[in-house]
C-alpha cells in the first residue's frame, strides 16, 4: 500500500499532478478534473495537458503537444524532446510531491514516470488501461510496479487486472455519456444539408497521414463500386484538420466519386451552428465525425476509437485497416507478437466477444470486398436492426458517471481508502 507523500494541502484540497498526451486524453482528463472539483473545490491540478484541461482550471507545465507523436517514425524523430519533457516532469513531480500522480493513457511515457514517482512514495493512478489484452501482456509486470490504482474504461478489464494483483476500478467509457442513446438521423441530415430520402455512407479512413495514404484509395474505389449499385448514394467524409483535408482532396482527385462531400466544422456552421438542432441536443462540442456517423445508414471506418463511436451511434459498420510490411515488422519487433492476442481488432467486436461487424484487414481489404460488405450494411434492414439492438445494450453497459467514479477513486487513493 502506498503511503501519501505528506499531509493533504491546507484547506483540504488535494494536489494532483496529471499527464495527458493527446486530444482524447485531454478531454478525458478535463472531465475527471471537473469531477474532482465537484467533490473537492479546493483541488489543484498541474502537469501536462491540453486546452480542455486548461478550461477546467489545470496549470500546464508543458503543452500537450510536447507528447503528441504519430507512429514509431515520428516517435524516433521527436525522441530528444520527449526525453527532455520526461525528465523535467519527473523533476517537478518529485520536487513538489503532490498527493497523487495521474497518468492519462500515453503508457510509454506515463508508466515509466509512474514507476519513479511511486518508488518515491507518491501514490499513482493510471487512467485508461493499456491494451495488454491484445498486445504486450508482459507489460503487466511494469504496471504492477508503477500503478497504485488502475481506472479502466471496459468492464472485462476488471478481472484481468485483479487477477494480476493490480487494484482497479471500472469507470465506464466517457463516449457512452456524450453520445445520445437514441441518435437522430434526420436531425443530423438536416444539419449537414443531406437529402433525407437517399442513403448516406460515412467514409472514415483515419486521421493520420499513413492511414489516409493506405486506406483512402481503397475506400474511394469501394465507394465508386457502391455508387454503381446506388447512383443516389450520398457519401460524407469527415476530416480532422486542414492538413488531412488537403491530403484527402488529393486522393479524391485521383479516385473521384460523385456526390462525395468532405466535411469539416464549417459543414455544420461552426460550433454555434452545430448546436441548432430541432431535437434540442447541444452538440457544440461534437467532432464533425459524429455528425457524419449520426447521419449515416452505414459507416466504413478505419480500426480505432471511431469504431466504438460508430457502434454507440448504433450504425452498421465495416472495419478495415492496412499497414505496410515494414510497419508490421516493426510492430512485431516491439511487441514480440505477429498478431493480436484476440481474434478481433475492432473495439465493438472485442467488447461483444463476437464478429458482430466485419473486419477486413491487410490483403483482405480489397475495394471489391469492402464494397460487398458495405452494401450489406447499407441495405440489409434486418441485420441493421440486430446490430442496433446489440449496440444499444453495449451502450448501456458502458454508460457510467465516468468523471464522478474516476474522481472518487482518486480521492480514495489520496486518503488511503484504496490500496
Amino acid at each position: 500500500m502506498d503511503r501519501a507523500a505528506g499531509p493533504l494541502s491546507s484547506g483540504g484540497g488535494i494536489r494532483a499532478s496529471i499527464v495527458a498526451g493527446e486530444p482524447s486524453g485531454d478531454l478525458l482528463a478535463a472531465r475527471m478534473i471537473r469531477g474532482l472539483l465537484a467533490r473537492d473545490p479546493a483541488a489543484q491540478t498541474m502537469g501536462i495537458g491540453g486546452p480542455a484541461m486548461a478550461r477546467a482550471g489545470f496549470q500546464a507545465w508543458h503543452p500537450m503537444d510536447a507528447l503528441s507523436v504519430f507512429g514509431y517514425v515520428d516517435a524516433l524523430r521527436q525522441a530528444p524532446r520527449l526525453v527532455r519533457t520526461w525528465y523535467d516532469t519527473r523533476r517537478r513531480v518529485l520536487a513538489q510531491r503532490p498527493d497523487v500522480f495521474i497518468g492519462v493513457d500515453a503508457p510509454d511515457f506515463n508508466l515509466r514516470l509512474e514507476e519513479k514517482v511511486r518508488a518515491a512514495g507518491i501514490p499513482t493512478v493510471h487512467f485508461v488501461g493499456p491494451s495488454i489484452w491484445a498486445w504486450r501482456f508482459e507489460r503487466i509486470h511494469q504496471i504492477r510496479r508503477a500503478v497504485s490504482h488502475m481506472l479502466v474504461l471496459f468492464p472485462f478489464e476488471v478481472d484481468l487486472y485483479r487477477e494480476q494483483g493490480v487494484p482497479v476500478t471500472y469507470v465506464g467509457h466517457p463516449l457512452a455519456e456524450l453520445i445520445p442513446e437514441h441518435p437522430d438521423r434526420q436531425a443530423a441530415r438536416s444539419l449537414l444539408g443531406l437529402d433525407p430520402a437517399r442513403r448516406v455512407l460515412a467514409l472514415m479512413p483515419g486521421s493520420r497521414e499513413s492511414e489516409l495514404r493506405l486506406l483512402a484509395p481503397r475506400f474511394l474505389q469501394a465507394a465508386q463500386l457502391l455508387r454503381r449499385q446506388d447512383p443516389g448514394l450520398q457519401i460524407v467524409v469527415p476530416v480532422v484538420n486542414a492538413r488531412r483535408r488537403a491530403q484527402f482532396d488529393g486522393i479524391l482527385a485521383q479516385h473521384p466519386v460523385p456526390d462525395c462531400r468532405v466535411l469539416d466544422m464549417t459543414a455544420v456552421g461552426g460550433q454555434d451552428g452545430a448546436a441548432r438542432r430541432a431535437d434540442g441536443l447541444d452538440t457544440r462540442e461534437w467532432p464533425v465525425a459524429w455528425h457524419a456517423m449520426e447521419a449515416a445508414d452505414a459507416v466504413l471506418v478505419a480500426s480505432g476509437t471511431a469504431t466504438l463511436e460508430a457502434a454507440l451511434f448504433k450504425r452498421p459498420l465495416v472495419i478495415s485497416y492496412v499497414i505496410t510490411p515494414w510497419m508490421r515488422r516493426l510492430m512485431a519487433w516491439k511487441s514480440g507478437q505477429t498478431a493480436p492476442s484476440l481474434p478481433w481488432v475492432g473495439l465493438p467486436n472485442i467488447l461483444e466477444r463476437d464478429f458482430v461487424v466485419p473486419e477486413l484487414l491487410q490483403e483482405a481489404a480489397t475495394p471489391e470486398a469492402l464494397a460487398e460488405h458495405t452494401w450489406t450494411a447499407l441495405t440489409d434492414t434486418a441485420l441493421g436492426m440486430r446490430i442496433s439492438d446489440r449496440f444499444t445494450a453495449l451502450h448501456g453497459t458502458l454508460r457510467r458517471d465516468t468523471p464522478g467514479l474516476a474522481a472518487q477513486a482518486i480521492l480514495d487513493v489520496c486518503h488511503g481508502h484504496a490500496i
